[in-house]
C-alpha cells in the first residue's frame, strides 16, 4: 500500500479554509438564533468573516494598544465592546450584512468567540506526541 504525503502548506492552508467556512456557518447559524443580526447568503457571511479577520488582524491590535488603561481598569472586559465595535464596523462596510445596535454586535461577538474557540479545538495542530 503507497502512503499519499502531504505537503504541511496544503495541510495548513487546509485548516485555514476550513476554519474560514466553519465561522462562517457560526456566522449564518448566529443571523439565525439572535435577533438583530442578518445575513443575506453564505456568500455574504463568507466575506463578513474575511473582513472580521483582516479587521482583527489590522485594527484590533492598534485599538488595544489604545485604550490598554481602560481595559486594565476593567480587567480585559473593555475587550468586548471593541470587538462589538468592530463587528459594528464590518456590518457597515460589508452589503448584505446588517446589525441592529450595539447588544446584538456584542451577542455576536460573544458568538464568534464561541464559535471560534470550537474551531479551534477541531482544527487544532497536531503535535509530534500526538501523530
Amino acid at each position: 500500500m503507497r502512503r499519499v504525503k502531504i505537503k504541511k502548506n496544503n495541510l495548513n492552508f487546509m485548516k485555514i479554509l476550513l476554519r474560514w467556512l466553519f465561522n462562517a456557518l457560526v456566522v449564518l447559524l448566529a443571523s439565525f438564533v439572535l435577533s438583530g443580526i442578518t445575513v443575506a447568503n453564505f456568500y455574504s457571511a463568507l466575506i463578513v468573516v474575511l473582513f472580521l479577520g483582516i479587521v482583527n488582524a489590522v485594527i484590533r491590535p492598534i485599538i488595544i494598544l489604545l485604550t490598554l488603561p481602560i481595559n486594565i481598569l476593567t480587567l480585559g472586559l473593555f475587550t468586548l465592546v471593541i470587538n462589538s465595535l468592530l463587528v459594528l464596523l464590518v456590518a457597515s462596510v460589508v452589503k448584505g450584512f446588517s446589525v441592529a445596535g450595539f447588544l446584538p454586535a456584542l451577542s455576536l461577538s460573544l458568538f464568534l468567540w464561541l464559535g471560534s474557540m470550537i474551531s479551534n479545538l477541531l482544527f487544532k495542530e497536531k503535535t509530534s506526541n500526538e501523530l
